[in-house]
């Protein structure tokens, strides 16, 4: 199966690139794993972050495979443990296999056309993370649920 992600900025932190590459590597072994980087829109000032939220998600939508199943990652979305989001995954596997497409938008975060393109609004917690942090941290819930989905030993129940 095929996954791609889509995330808004680089990663700038040495230790969360390291991470990031770490599981990136791991989940590779078990899908194809396609990472892709947009700029970040520059000019943030308040009030404006419409117009740069809109930029970015045309951009983002212009990556979005038409017959992806889409997960953006979204601070309002749905919380699920990581054995609800091997199962979710397993059952995209199972039923057709669609490429899954993940984003994680900008600091300012993302435009609704991209929300509404969603077949899932995912949200990591209840906290706030940096768009960086959000990154490693979706990679290694990738990682887990496919491990999970194989029966091997990383995640303990």
């Amino acid at each position: 199966m095929k996954i791609r992600l889509i995330c808004v900025g680089k990663l700038s932190l040495a230790w969360i690139k390291e991470g990031a590459d770490e599981y990136a590597a791991r989940l590779k072994r078990h899908f194809t794993l396609e990472i892709i980087e947009l700029k970040e829109e520059k000019g943030g000032r308040r009030g404006d972050t419409a117009s740069l939220l809109r930029r970015e998600g045309e951009r983002i939508l212009a990556k979005v495979p038409e017959q992806a199943f889409v997960v953006v990652l979204d601070e309002r979305g749905k919380q699920l443990g990581s054995e609800r989001l091997a199962e979710l995954l397993g059952e995209q596997m199972l039923h057709g296999g669609r490429p899954w497409c993940l984003v994680i938008g900008g600091p300012y975060g993302l435009d609704p056309a991209v929300r509404t393109r969603a077949n899932l609004l995912l949200s990591l917690s209840k906290m706030t993370f940096t768009h960086q942090m959000a990154r490693l941290f979706l990679l290694e819930q990738l990682y887990r649920s496919s491990t999970i989905l194989r029966n091997e030993p990383y995640h303990n129940q």
